[in-house]
C-alpha cells in the first residue's frame, strides 16, 4: 500500500469518486459533520458529492432546517443534520468547552454571565423567532451586557455548545439564530457510550482509512475517549498498519478507481483535508504542495488531480458566468486540461452560471 492508495481509498469513502448522493443533507449525514465557517464554500463541499444539487437547493435545505449549522466537533461551525445534532453535541461539546475556557476567562465571560446570556437568548428567540447576530447583540446590550466582536461570538458559541441555539434561515445574506428545541425537536436520545460509539463508526466509515490521532483531532476528543470508542466498535472496523501507523476503516479497499486524469476543485476546508491531522500528507505524496504553500495568495481553493494536490484555484463571479482561475504546480497535459474544464463546468452548473477556466 502507498500514500496514493490511501488517498484514492479516502476519496471513495468521502464520496468524491463514487456514486453520488441525492441531496446535500444526505452528504452531511454520511460525513457526520462538514466544516462550514465559510458558508458558501461549505455548500459546494456538500453539493459536489451529489448528482448535481444546485447552490440554491442547498440554501433551501438550510432554510428549511434539513441542514443545521452550529459549533460542534471543534471551535468552528459545522453543518449537521437535525437527527444528529444532539448526540453529537453530547460527545464533543464538553471538549470544545474545555478548549474555549481560556477565551471565556480572557473575555470576562464567567458562568454567571453566560447563564444570563443564555436566558436572554431564549427569551429573544422563543416562539419561532429567528434573529441576526446584530439583533441578538442589541437584545443583550439592552439588558446591560455589552457583547460585541469576539465576546459576542463566544457568547453565541457557548449557547450553541449547550444545545440552546443553532442556525436559523438566512435573512438576505445575513445568518440568523434560532432555538434548537424549535429547529430540531427532541428525538430518541443516546447514552454517552452509544453516542461515542456512533461517532467513532461514523468517522471511520466515511473518513477511513484514518488513524486514531486523526479521529482525535477531528472530534476534539481525548486519547482515552478515542481508545474507548475504538474498543466499543472494534468488531465493526478493520485495521491495517502502514509506515508504522495503524489505519482504521469500515470496509476493505474494494472499489472502482476513477480513470485518470480526474480533477476535483475542492474548497480549502473540505473534509478531504480537515478530516485528518496525523495522516493528511497522503494527499501530497510528492511533496509538491508543501513546496508551493507560499505565494498562493487568494487562490485558496485546492485543485486535486487523481487524488493528489496539484495546485490552487479561485473564482470570480460575474453576471451570468464564473471565471475559475488556477495556479497549477505543473502544467496539465491535454487530457488533464479537459478534466480541469469538466471540473469547472460542474462548479458552474452548481452556481447556475457558465464557467470559464483559466489555467496558469
Amino acid at each position: 500500500m502507498e500514500d496514493r492508495d490511501i488517498a484514492h481509498w479516502r476519496m471513495h469513502n468521502l464520496a468524491l469518486s463514487r456514486p453520488a448522493f441525492d441531496a446535500a443533507q444526505d452528504v452531511v449525514r454520511w460525513l457526520g459533520a462538514v466544516q462550514s465557517q465559510d458558508y458558501g464554500p461549505a455548500k459546494w463541499s456538500a453539493a459536489m458529492r451529489t448528482g448535481g444539487v444546485s447552490d440554491a437547493a442547498v440554501d433551501r435545505a438550510f432554510a428549511d432546517g434539513e441542514i443545521l449549522r452550529t459549533h460542534v466537533l471543534r471551535p468552528t461551525w459545522h453543518f449537521v443534520i437535525p437527527a444528529d445534532i444532539r448526540w453529537m453535541l453530547q460527545v464533543t461539546a464538553p471538549r470544545v468547552q474545555v478548549l474555549n475556557a481560556h477565551m471565556y476567562r480572557e473575555l470576562g465571560l464567567d458562568d454567571t454571565v453566560l447563564a444570563r446570556c443564555n436566558t436572554l437568548l431564549v427569551d429573544a428567540l422563543h416562539g419561532g423567532r429567528q434573529r441576526t447576530r446584530q439583533e441578538l447583540a442589541t437584545r443583550l446590550a439592552n439588558a446591560g451586557i455589552a457583547a460585541k466582536g469576539f465576546q459576542l461570538g463566544y457568547v453565541l458559541m457557548n449557547a450553541e455548545l449547550n444545545g440552546i441555539i443553532c442556525s436559523g434561515a438566512l435573512n438576505g445574506k445575513q445568518h440568523t439564530y434560532a432555538l434548537l428545541d424549535e429547529r430540531a425537536p427532541q428525538t430518541a436520545g443516546l447514552t454517552d457510550e452509544q453516542a461515542l460509539a456512533e461517532l467513532t463508526v461514523r468517522y471511520f466509515t466515511s473518513h477511513g482509512p484514518a488513524t486514531a490521532k486523526d479521529f482525535k483531532a477531528w472530534a476534539s476528543l481525548t486519547a482515552a475517549d478515542v481508545r474507548t470508542g475504538l474498543e466499543m466498535v472494534a468488531a465493526q472496523l478493520e485495521q491495517q498498519t502502514f509506515r508504522g501507523l495503524t489505519f482504521w476503516f469500515a470496509a476493505p479497499a474494494a472499489f472502482h478507481r476513477a480513470s485518470p486524469p480526474t480533477v476535483h476543485l475542492l474548497q480549502a476546508y473540505d473534509e478531504y483535508f480537515m478530516g485528518y491531522r496525523e495522516s493528511r500528507a497522503v494527499v501530497d505524496a510528492s511533496g509538491a504542495a508543501a513546496s508551493h504553500i507560499r505565494g498562493r495568495g487568494a487562490f485558496n481553493g485546492v485543485v486535486i488531480l487523481d487524488g493528489q494536490v496539484a495546485g490552487h484555484w479561485r473564482r470570480t463571479l460575474r453576471k451570468d458566468t464564473v471565471v475559475i482561475q488556477t495556479a497549477l504546480y505543473e502544467p496539465f497535459d491535454a487530457a488533464g486540461n479537459r478534466a480541469l474544464r469538466a471540473a469547472g463546468d460542474r462548479h458552474g452548473a452548481f452556481l447556475g452560471r457558465t464557467a470559464t477556466v483559466v489555467a496558469a
